[in-house]
């Protein structure tokens, strides 16, 4: 019994930074094309491309948005691991975390940091960050309260 509690008296506040976390990435990513100056690039996309890469960064944002509401209001059923919906809400989302970290580290070329310390910054926090939210959601969807 001592266990579970001292689980979750670090879970929970996990969940709950990895909640506030993916508002901010939620965020951030609606205002992507403006951080990254990539205004002039996306003008010059055909018009269905350009569509569908506003429609996926809304959806993208919209699901993580989500991910954090729900995240934050049932952090303390997640972290307990006792309630089998919470569980699977706590395995999917870091399912879809760990799949993200995968793509930052075997999908974008180095090319795009390296050499650039500031770039390489970001990629080594989004890289924890990806993985630190992996890891605490799979221990809660995962592995028994």
């Amino acid at each position: 019994m001592k266990l579970i509690a001292d689980t979750f008296l670090w879970m929970r506040p996990g969940l709950q930074a990895a909640a506030v976390l993916q508002a901010l990435i939620a965020l951030i990513n609606l205002r992507l094309v403006r951080i990254m100056r990539w205004k002039q690039d996306v003008t010059n996309m055909p018009l269905l491309i350009r569509e569908v890469f506003h429609v996926h960064r809304w959806f993208i944002s919209v699901t993580v948005a989500i991910f954090a509401v729900m995240t934050w209001r049932f952090a303390a059923d997640m972290a307990l691991g006792t309630n089998l919906v919470a569980r699977w809400l706590a395995a999917a989302i870091g399912i879809f975390w760990g799949l993200r970290t995968i793509l930052q580290v075997i999908y974008y070329s180095s090319s795009h940091w390296r050499g650039q310390p500031a770039r390489t910054l970001v990629h080594g926090i989004l890289l924890i960050v990806y993985g630190g939210m992996t890891l605490i959601y799979l221990k809660s969807g995962l592995l028994p309260g």
